[in-house]
């Protein structure tokens, strides 16, 4: 019973382009920082412990959807996970991110790498088991991060700015750089896989980094493996999401990898991204800034937002980008309502 609720829940459905009694809508790091509950469950644990403990995963995912009141959770998890549960050596470092202690910057780094074995992961299968069972008819999001966003983490050994050894790779040794997407996108298909075996009733593919590239090289370097996750999944049933940030003018090319629904930072409109994606559903893109200004000026560009993305076969609102750690959880609570309120047209 519950998962033909699932199935006919405002989010699913607008994933699909069908017909929604309310445009549905979920936050981007809704579980984060931004919430003193969380804040409070989390202290003295480190990230990646946090990911691990099935128990804390399954209470983090719960608690905006207690408060705020939104149409999905998502996994709280990091985009990391796999790659650290198959063996690489890493941690998250605070105020800085992933930090790998062995970057991954030749053929033999590339031919070391772990494969991912499920049961590596099976905390996250129970933790989506739990929250199946906790979640009642709101959708689960799974997530994982792309192969381009993985390589350049590993290749960097952390985050950066301008992916200048990530480019000297794919640039200087395509065929290693081809081996190295093809290893990193089988350990995300695999970690996918888990989570909808598990139960989930969407999955998010995060390319964090992919506005870092042309459209030639993104579809040179990036689609190919991009396509094999999210193709991999075509016969699961549920419905996948792909996103990246600063991809304007990539969104045709991530439209071609396979998702049913593309999402859009806030430098494009929706209406403009409806016209670019094909024929798929477009999720976003409030600026996460604007949730700073005064109420009337955040409902403005709410409504704003919910105009342009009638555009769309289907339309799921969340923002550009993740939730700031600074925002009141008392505005995010106020813009469900308000999307909830206005006629999805």
């Amino acid at each position: 019973m519950t998962t033909s609720i699932v199935r006919d829940s405002p989010f699913i459905r607008a994933c699909l382009g069908q017909p929604v009694p309310h445009t549905p809508v979920w936050f981007m790091r809704q579980a984060g920082r931004s919430l003193p509950e969380y804040r409070a469950a989390r202290e003295g644990t480190a990230m990646l412990d946090a990911c691990r403990r099935p128990e804390l995963v399954c209470e983090l995912t719960l608690q905006p959807v207690r408060r705020h009141g939104v149409d999905a959770a998502i996994l709280f998890s990091d985009i990391v996970v796999p790659v650290a549960a198959a063996g690489v050596d890493l941690e998250i470092v605070p105020g800085v991110g992933p930090v790998v202690a062995a970057p991954v910057r030749d053929r033999a780094g590339v031919a070391a790498l772990p494969d991912l074995d499920p049961a590596d992961v099976g905390f996250v299968a129970e933790a989506v088991g739990l929250l199946v069972g906790r979640l009642g008819g709101t959708p689960l999001i799974g997530f994982a991060g792309a192969p381009f966003t993985l390589a350049s983490y590993l290749v960097e050994g952390g985050p950066s700015r301008n992916h200048e050894r990530t480019k000297a790779l794919m640039y200087g040794a395509p065929p290693v750089w081809h081996v190295l997407c093809g290893k990193l996108a089988e350990i995300t298909l695999a970690f996918l896989r888990v989570q909808v075996g598990a139960g989930v009733a969407a999955v998010q593919l995060f390319d964090s980094w992919a506005g870092a590239l042309s459209e030639a090289d993104y579809r040179e370097f990036v689609l190919p493996h991009s396509a094999a996750v999210l193709g991999g999944l075509a016969g699961s049933g549920v419905p996948r999401i792909h996103f990246g940030v600063g991809t304007g003018h990539l969104l045709g090319a991530m439209g071609e990898a396979g998702a049913e629904v593309v999402g859009v930072d806030w430098r494009t409109p929706l209406s403009e991204a409806a016209t670019r994606v094909g024929d798929r559903a477009v999720q976003g893109n409030l600026d996460p800034a604007v949730l700073f200004a005064p109420w009337p000026a955040v409902e403005a560009q709410v409504r704003r937002v919910l105009v342009e993305g009638r555009a769309a076969k289907g339309h799921v609102f969340n923002l550009g980008h993740g939730v700031l750690p600074e925002t009141d959880p008392d505005v995010l609570t106020k813009v469900v309502a308000l999307v909830h309120e206005v006629p999805p047209g």
